[in-house]
């Protein structure tokens, strides 16, 4: 049986083993990324569906005050610990973000969030794929799109 994975002629059962741990591999990995990781449409949908999510804009001020991801709320990576986020709700999921696949404040601040023992996850493309999704955002600068509807 041919090995696909080195181009040679090997046994087939080294060439079923290895397929096995290649298959075990990627589902995991696709599973750990997906426990991490979520786009905006994921967000959207958890949000208007009124699970136990929040945004959590890791920019700083000026920028959550120019325009963010609606019923977001803002703490700047760099001002993540204990006081600034005692009065955050340890039951919710809190999907940080920030400007876009050109910014890691949202890996910063999704870090730090674990350390401090809340759950996370750290939102695909940030604001600006928020946007090229067509979802509304808020603040001085918002952008028209698809809002966010409240189902209570």
């Amino acid at each position: 049986m041919r090995n696909y994975f080195s181009g040679s002629n090997l046994s087939c059962n080294f060439t079923i083993h290895q397929y096995k741990y290649q298959m075990t591999a990627q589902i995991t990995f696709y599973e750990n990324k997906l426990a991490f990781e979520m786009d905006p449409s994921d967000l959207f949908e958890a949000l208007n569906n009124g699970e136990k999510i929040l945004a959590l804009d890791a920019r700083k001020a000026f920028a959550f005050e120019s325009e963010h991801i609606p019923a977001a709320i803002n703490i700047p990576h760099r001002e993540m610990n204990e006081e600034t986020t005692r009065l955050l709700n340890r039951d919710f999921i809190y999907v940080v973000y920030c400007d876009g696949i050109g910014c890691n404040a949202s890996t910063k601040g999704a870090l730090n969030m674990s350390k401090l023992g809340f759950k996370v996850k750290e939102l695909i493309g940030g604001i600006e794929w928020w946007k090229l999704d067509g979802y509304a955002t808020e603040g001085t600068e918002s952008s028209a799109g698809q809002e966010l509807s409240c189902a209570c």
